[in-house]
């Protein structure tokens, strides 16, 4: 019924049926061979003494540099969701790690049956284990060991009595919860989402979710997937992606075998964006045993415990700096850079650390002048006016003063175009025909000279013609 329904959302360890590769161990049978793929190794063990628990995870220590990483921060106060299959908070690694629990699942198991809450739980203790005892020294000690833990319940362990009526659900309802669980983890406060589960299709719901979580600073960590085994799912070289790990501001991790490499189950494609230990991870179970688990699961838990030490040391800087963080400062034994098996390489919470306080918003630099002091030496400072200020009397008489000046200019414009319009009857004296265009004639004062006629010696005078300013007789042309 799993194989037929892909959209059903899984938990990304080697102990779910769907998961191969399923490496589950009791303390202390740390040798034991793979456990069958249907279930895990369900022998009553004793567990293991505590110590040797605890060197069992040297190697883990090593791999993530959390000794240094320690002197810098480890997790005091900030609150991981690990939204799961539930977490025991009666374990006694996890005692007063978990500060509220909520479970979405809407089945009936009670958390008090053995199966209730198994992978939930060794997720819990690998991101925030306390270790028990003097000094707590004995059992496991999580990434961030002062972290508190938010267990909510989103998805059944394959051997939970309500896991078949689980599977029955309508896949709206299954992406619904994580949605839900997700806006949850958000309004009670959460630094970190801690999601080591996957399906193989996307929700529009989910990724509303998500984007509300990131928007709150919030980052949020899930586990590439387990199918890199699964040859047949490969397109073009990349194993099938799994969500919620494939959606945009979710930071991908994949899983590392104990030689620094990539672990042959762990999924291989674009999403993977760094690679942490996936295989024999301590962790703790309920009723107190101890367990070493594979899957790109633990690897999820061991990063998002490193996350939860940045936010505590910098609980301001935003989930895109946090990721920058982590990747930007991973180590990659190949020293080939990006790969899709590793991401950037191997999470160093160390060196993160470092960077994250390099990358840490600055806020502006505080002014050396006091609060009370006033730029350029406030009103004090300021010069009196060259001319005082005029008062409404003075505005209303320069008002009246400027109406005057312009209405006197249009009586003097007035005035001079009257000047200069023609008077009435000027000109109309001569009313006759037009002056001729012959000067007058030139007669003496008295009229003709005594005697009459012409003058002296009669005739036309020499070159004939008539004497300047005389007429021409009638008829003569002018």
């Amino acid at each position: 019924m799993l194989a037929a329904r892909r959209l059903l959302m899984t938990l990304a360890t080697g102990a779910v049926a769907c998961m191969p590769s399923a490496v589950l161990a009791t303390f202390p049978a740390a040798a034991a061979g793979p456990a069958a793929a249907s279930a895990p190794m369900a022998t009553r063990a004793v567990a293991a003494p505590s110590d040797s628990v605890r060197v069992s995870q040297g190697w883990v220590f090593e791999a993530l540099d959390l000794k240094a990483a320690w002197s810098i921060s480890k997790g005091k106060g900030v609150t991981v969701a690990v939204l799961d299959s539930g977490v025991d908070p009666s374990v006694n690694d996890l005692s007063g790690a978990v500060i509220g629990q909520r479970d979405l699942t809407l089945l009936r198991t009670p958390d008090s049956d053995a199966h209730w809450g198994e992978h939930g739980t060794w997720m819990a203790s690998i991101i925030a284990g306390r270790g028990h005892g003097f000094d707590s020294n004995d059992g496991i000690m999580g990434v961030a060991p002062e972290a508190n833990i938010l267990s909510i319940r989103v998805i059944p362990d394959k051997d939970d009595p309500g896991y078949k009526t689980y599977e029955d659900e309508p896949e709206q309802a299954i992406q619904s919860s994580l949605a839900t669980g997700i806006r949850y983890a958000v309004g009670h406060d959460a630094a970190v989402i801690s999601m080591s589960i996957g399906y193989s299709a996307p929700s529009a719901a989910v990724r509303s979710a998500l984007e509300y979580a990131y928007s709150r600073g919030v980052v949020l960590v899930a586990s590439s997937g387990n199918s890199g085994h699964n040859d047949e799912a490969h397109a073009h070289g990349f194993a099938p992606v799994s969500f919620p790990a494939d959606y945009p501001g979710v930071l991908s991790v994949g899983a590392l075998n104990r030689a620094d490499g990539p672990a042959s189950f762990s999924s291989a494609n674009l999403s993977v964006q760094v690679a942490a230990p996936g295989v024999h991870v301590p962790a703790e179970g309920k009723k107190d045993l101890y367990w070493t688990v594979d899957g790109t699961s633990p690897a999820c838990a061991l990063v998002a415990g490193v996350a939860a030490l940045i936010k505590a040391k910098y609980p301001d800087l935003p989930p895109a700096l946090v990721t920058e963080a982590l990747t930007s400062t991973a180590h990659n034994p190949s020293n080939r850079g990006y790969n899709v098996q590793t991401g950037f390489g191997t999470v160093d919470a160390a060196a993160a650390l470092r960077e994250a306080g390099k990358l840490k918003p600055q806020g502006a630099a505080g002014s050396p002048a006091g609060t009370s002091a006033k730029f350029g030496g406030g009103p004090a400072a300021i010069p009196a006016a060259p001319v005082p200020p005029r008062g409404a009397g003075e505005l209303v008489l320069f008002t009246v003063l400027a109406i005057l000046s312009i209405a006197l200019g249009l009586v003097a414009a007035t005035w001079l175009a009257v000047l200069r319009r023609p008077r009435s009857g000027a000109h109309a004296a001569y009313t006759g025909p037009p002056p001729s265009r012959y000067p007058p004639a030139r007669y003496p004062p008295g009229g003709y000279p005594p005697g009459g006629g012409y003058p002296p010696g009669g005739g036309h005078p020499p070159g004939g013609g008539y004497p300047p300013g005389s007429y021409p007789p009638p008829g003569a042309p002018p």
